[in-house]
């Protein structure tokens, strides 16, 4: 007999006006599988999850077509809520928390512990007194469970985005009653490590009868965690098959329709007698869970400069430092000129832009149009796309609008137009307005902060080679921060990796695996054999803490 699926999307077509985003898509999800959802930005994930989640876009965009069935039973959800009661939960990809509330209210957010008082028995259970043991007790066993070893008290607000992610899964894992998951790019902001033991997390999760849509981009994850997968292209279902019949080449094949070739190799660029273009002096940077403590580094122009490391060590800190958007102190000088790191705004001033990691909650304006958020920095910093009728300054819509439809070639932009807002688009796509926004203003030193994150195979191809491009034309110097050290070995000319808020060693791309491995421990090549064990010479890893069990409540 045939084991009853817990999903069943079948037939599902939807259409915004004569613009098809899905035609005829099927998926079906069994008890404890985990199954891959896989496609470039714009293939149609986003909204299959949409219609899944009885999202409101859907419902006031004239509906779509086809049925959803949970556990064989037909279900016509009109509002997340449903979804929700059902036994659905989701690990979002952009972060669902609020800022204020500390780690344990944002697990417990609308399922708080209660316990009566006299009045509530007089007055209602509004009047109810929250149980703090009880609920602290809850989160810090979901914590435990994915090996977060943070207090639970600790605010939200100023948490880096790794740290996020995880407070992310730890509320999911908390409700009682989910019978499918739903896993968002939940990888995109974890180094190799973190991502190893989130992916062990979700095995355990599916062990326990849990059934997982694994939505990811970074494919070698696919082959470790999912039991099958779904790609889809254009809106269109390319294939469903397990992943012990496919490889890394089929499905990025799958994904792109063509392919796909190695990212942008690095080019081993001589820049030894090239001018400084920054230069990084004891540099200290207070961002929360990502503190920089005395770093020191000089990057050359025209080079590629990547910047490595595990999350909560520091890499993202140095960024935010530089860029004015956390307390910092230090000497840093671009292109010759100091740099006033109490002043937000110096480095704009001073040919350096910087595409943060934090995508909506610095480099965006949601409810505006993409052409709107490709102009702004540009239009605030230095007063261009805009006309002159004497002392009155207006905006000139007409040239915005042609530089960004030039934008939106160049980065394949996937949107309806210029007009969309970029709060409509999917994530990869916000990160492509992002950088967009940063290339804007022609900086000569452009500083990316996780460029890839959440981009799809055939994007991160894209934007890496266009990157790579822009060095080798037109001599943009780049510092790049990411998680994924395939990525800047793949591009970038020298690599600093982070640990504990210092530069433990920088490398050429070629270094062996074990230099890096070392690196990320805090042991650098000269420094190894004067290393003992344990002791105040163990390495501290930040973040991670606790051990991975089956935790509780996801019963």
């Amino acid at each position: 007999m045939q084991e009853e699926y817990v999903l069943e999307l079948e037939g599902i077509r939807k259409a915004y006006g004569e613009n098809v985003v899905l035609n005829n898509v099927s998926l079906a999800v069994k008890p404890g599988e985990i199954h891959a959802l896989l496609g470039e930005n714009g293939a149609g994930k986003s909204t299959l999850m949409n219609i899944l989640f009885g999202m409101g876009v859907i419902h006031e965009t004239g509906g779509f077509d086809g049925t959803v069935k949970i556990s064989g039973k037909e279900v016509k959800f009109v509002a997340p809520t449903d979804a929700l009661a059902a036994g659905i939960g989701m690990v979002h990809q952009e972060f669902m928390l609020i800022p204020g509330f500390t780690i344990t209210e944002n697990i417990k957010l609308g399922r708080e512990d209660t316990t009566p008082t006299f009045a509530s028995r007089i007055f209602g259970k509004s009047l109810e007194k929250l149980d703090r043991d009880k609920m602290n007790s809850d989160a810090r066993r979901s914590l435990d469970s994915i090996g977060m070893g943070i207090e639970e008290h600790v605010k939200v607000a100023g948490l880096p985005v790794g740290y996020m992610q995880f407070v992310e899964i730890a509320r999911e894992i908390d409700k009682l009653g989910i019978r499918l998951l739903v896993f968002d790019e939940p990888t995109a902001v974890l180094t190799e490590s973190e991502a190893s033991q989130l992916l062990d997390v979700m095995k355990t999760i599916a062990q326990k009868g849990i059934a997982i849509i694994f939505i990811t981009h970074r494919l070698p994850e696919i082959m470790v965690a999912a039991d099958n997968m779904t790609v889809l292209r254009d809106g269109e279902l390319v294939a469903t098959k397990p992943i012990a019949e496919t490889s890394l080449t089929e499905i990025a094949e799958m994904m792109v329709g063509r392919i796909v070739e190695n990212l942008a190799a690095g080019q081993d660029m001589e820049n030894s007698d090239a001018p400084i273009a920054i230069s990084v002096r004891d540099l200290h940077v207070e961002m929360p869970g990502e503190r920089v403590h005395g770093v020191n580094f000089e990057v050359r122009e025209g080079e590629i400069f990547g910047i490595g490391g595990m999350a909560g060590q520091g890499k993202v800190g140095i960024a935010n430092g530089i860029s004015g958007l956390f307390p910092a102190e230090g000497d840093v000088t671009v292109f010759g000129q100091p740099l006033n790191l109490s002043r937000l705004g110096e480095a704009l001033s001073n040919n350096l832009a910087f595409v943060s990691e934090d995508r909506r909650g610095v480099g965006l304006l949601l409810d505006e149009s993409i052409a709107y958020n490709i102009a702004f920095r540009v239009m605030t910093t230095r007063r261009e796309f805009l006309s002159s009728f004497g002392p009155i300054k207006l905006l000139n819509s007409r040239k915005m609008q042609r530089h960004a439809e030039e934008m939106i070639k160049i980065l394949d932009i996937r949107c309806r137009s210029w007009r969309q807002k970029v709060g409509t688009l999917s994530g990869g796509n916000q990160q492509k307005v992002c950088l967009a926004s940063a290339l804007t203003l022609k900086p000569r030193l452009l500083i990316v902060s996780e460029p890839t994150r959440g981009i799809d195979i055939g994007a991160k191809e894209l934007i890496m080679n266009y990157l790579s491009k822009l060095r080798r034309e037109e001599g943009l110097t780049i510092i790049m921060i990411s998680s994924e050290l395939g990525e800047l070995r793949s591009l970038c000319d020298r690599i600093a990796i982070v640990t504990d808020g210092k530069i433990v060693d920088i490398l050429p791309p070629n270094a062996p695996d074990a230099d890096y491995g070392l690196a990320m421990s805090a042991v650098s090549k000269e420094t190894d054999s004067s290393l003992g064990e344990g002791g105040d010479n163990a390495p501290n890893y930040g973040m991670m803490g606790g051990t991975t069990g089956d935790g509780g409540g996801f019963e």
